[in-house]
């Protein structure tokens, strides 16, 4: 079962997976993305999440990811890869191969696409455990992307007790259940198991209520202004964290520049990340991958004027 050496907190972005103009993972760029995270004093990266489109990247795809960012991080900070997949077979083949690159830490929702049982998530993620062994193994709840399951607080403490999880990523958007689940792991003497918000925008509230840290999309364009929240509120400067996510939170606005009738929100999304990095000179080509639509000039130009306005250009 799961062991930490050491808990995780603070920064820890989802980061996107830079492509070519012919759709391969553009390795140079995945490298500069990673010295932009380790300059903006982030604790760790995550790779092949929602941000980093991994379950639309080929098995291949996903081993180049995995090899450069475990190469280029050098151990400086832990690294935590997705295993996110339809079955436990699949996702548990994912695991293997991120072991096999040499990651620090595993993360997995539950099966999706089949409807299942809390029963059938508990085997799925006890199984995951004991293919990843003495790397610690975190659930990523995100129900919107998972037919609308919700992982159940009494399952993560449950399997957080066992030592089958280390932690959790909630990006489930639903404060009330995040701050339960921070009360709940008080009250089970779990103060080892991680708990991290995955909503970009109320982390200076979700910090002072008791989560670890943050796994936000737009860290990868802002890894510096996270952290700054992250120290502030430690430091107990509560109007300074307040200052800087009022920033970020209209930073996150460029999420909205893209023709939502034309394209998805996910496209939206990862699109402005994409085409900020691009801007900023930190990536070579802000394209996502198939079938996402990419944003256009003027979308792009858009996003350029929300950076300016961060002050980040």
């Amino acid at each position: 079962m799961t062991t930490t050496a050491q808990k995780l907190t603070g920064v820890v972005p989802p980061l996107v997976t830079p492509l070519t103009s012919s759709y391969d993972v553009d390795t140079a760029s995945l490298a500069s993305l990673v010295a932009h995270q380790l300059d903006g004093g982030v604790r760790g990266v995550f790779v092949l999440g929602t941000s980093g489109e991994g379950t639309f990247l080929t098995d291949e795809q996903r081993q180049t990811v995995l090899e450069t960012v475990v190469s280029e991080v050098a151990g400086q900070v832990p690294v935590l890869a997705g295993a996110i997949d339809t079955s436990t077979a699949r996702a548990g083949a994912h695991v293997s191969a991120a072991l096999k690159a040499g990651v620090d830490g595993i993360v997995a929702t539950a099966p999706f696409y089949a409807a299942t049982h809390p029963a059938e998530i508990e085997r799925h993620f006890v199984r995951l455990a004991s293919i990843a062994g003495a790397v610690p193994l975190y659930a990523y709840d995100i129900p919107s992307r998972l037919a609308g399951t919700k992982l159940p607080a009494a399952l993560l403490i449950e399997l957080g007790r066992q030592g089958v999880l280390a932690g959790v990523k909630d990006s489930s958007g639903q404060e009330t259940s995040l701050r339960r689940l921070v009360l709940d792991r008080a009250d089970a003497g779990l103060d080892e198991f991680v708990v991290m918000t995955g909503s970009e925008l109320t982390v200076d509230s979700a910090l002072g209520f008791g989560v670890d840290g943050v796994v936000p999309g737009l860290g990868n364009v802002d890894p510096a202004g996270y952290v700054r929240i992250f120290d502030a509120v430690a430091a107990g400067d509560l109007a300074a964290a307040r200052r800087e996510q009022d920033r970020l939170f209209r930073l996150f606005e460029i999420v909205d520049v893209a023709d939502r009738g034309r394209m998805g929100l996910s496209s939206s999304a990862l699109g402005a990340f994409k085409a900020a990095l691009f801007l900023l000179g930190v990536i070579a080509c802000p394209l996502t991958a198939y079938p996402s639509i990419p944003l256009d000039p003027d979308e792009i130009t858009s996003v350029g004027r929300l950076l300016e306005r961060a002050g980040l250009r």
